[in-house]
């Protein structure tokens, strides 16, 4: 099998994956599943990014436009009046944060990046916007292709698979071979966990995560009280941190390098634990 790389080149800065980190979320939206309309303030804002960097978030995924299911999206001058001044503020008083923009459209990762931004998450795999693909080589950043079937507004309308291994599989496939093709280096993949996807379905994925180590590509798995965990332990989403944390130990052990979380300590100390295993 195919070891995948260990390093990311995140515009000049290099991060080493031989240890798993951590990516924190933060959603500056009024309407995100978890913590919708909490950072709408550069003081909220400031305590939350300062609070992840001290827990030891090595990146902090920036999104301006909800993704949970039955969002619609938005326009490009909302996402971008949103998401631009939050980098700004964020790298004026935290210089050396390594930020990933999470969007779908190629204007806003372009314009984030310009900003200091220093990767590019989008969901949709370039779906979206036709220009994405090509904005990301021309970007020359890390970029994340994650899996979802169908947009946010149907993905969870009845999703269906024969094989779901097997077609996530081949859809990376396609979409790697595109990325590399306009010499696209740092690949990131996410098979999506909640996107288009039943309860089953996701501990199916998170049973067989090590699968996709075959793409030769860092694996990222964003389990951060999803609601396949919370509605398997009859919960909310406020009170599925343990389950999450179940989780995250499997997806290390299934070879994830990138943790995207609500909760850094938390998941620090899950990888620690993990170590000291995997160590002896």
């Amino acid at each position: 099998m195919l070891q995948p790389p260990t390093t990311l080149n995140c515009k000049g800065k290099l991060l080493d994956l031989t240890t798993p980190i951590v990516m924190g979320i933060l959603n500056i939206t009024p309407d995100s599943f978890y913590d919708g309309g909490r950072y709408d303030h550069s003081d909220t804002i400031l305590r939350q990014v300062e609070k992840m960097l001290s827990e030891g978030a090595e990146i902090l995924d920036i999104g301006g436009m909800s993704s949970r299911p039955g969002a619609k999206l938005i326009d490009v001058e909302t996402e971008r009046s949103r998401v631009l001044p939050v980098i700004e503020l964020i790298l004026k008083h935290f210089p050396e944060t390594i930020i990933s923009v999470d969007t779908v459209r190629s204007k806003v990762a372009a314009d984030s990046v310009k900003m200091g931004a220093r990767m590019v998450n989008d969901i949709s795999a370039g779906s979206i916007d036709d220009s994405m693909f090509s904005t990301v080589a021309a970007l020359d950043c890390p970029y994340i292709l994650m899996h979802m079937q169908g947009t946010p507004q149907s993905m969870q309308e009845k999703p269906h698979y024969e094989d779901i291994i097997l077609e996530i599989t081949d859809f990376f496939i396609r979409k790697i071979g595109e990325l590399r093709a306009l010499g696209l280096k740092d690949l990131i993949i996410d098979p999506g966990f909640g996107f288009g996807k039943e309860i089953h379905h996701n501990f199916r994925l998170l049973k067989y995560l090590d699968a996709f180590q075959i793409l030769d590509c860092l694996i990222l798995a964003g389990l951060s009280r999803k609601s396949f965990i919370y509605k398997t332990l009859n919960t909310s989403a406020k009170n599925a941190l343990n389950g999450t944390i179940a989780t995250q130990i499997i997806a290390l052990q299934q070879g994830a390098k990138i943790l995207r979380v609500h909760d850094v300590k938390e998941a620090k100390e899950t990888i620690k634990i993990w170590q000291a295993v995997e160590n002896e």
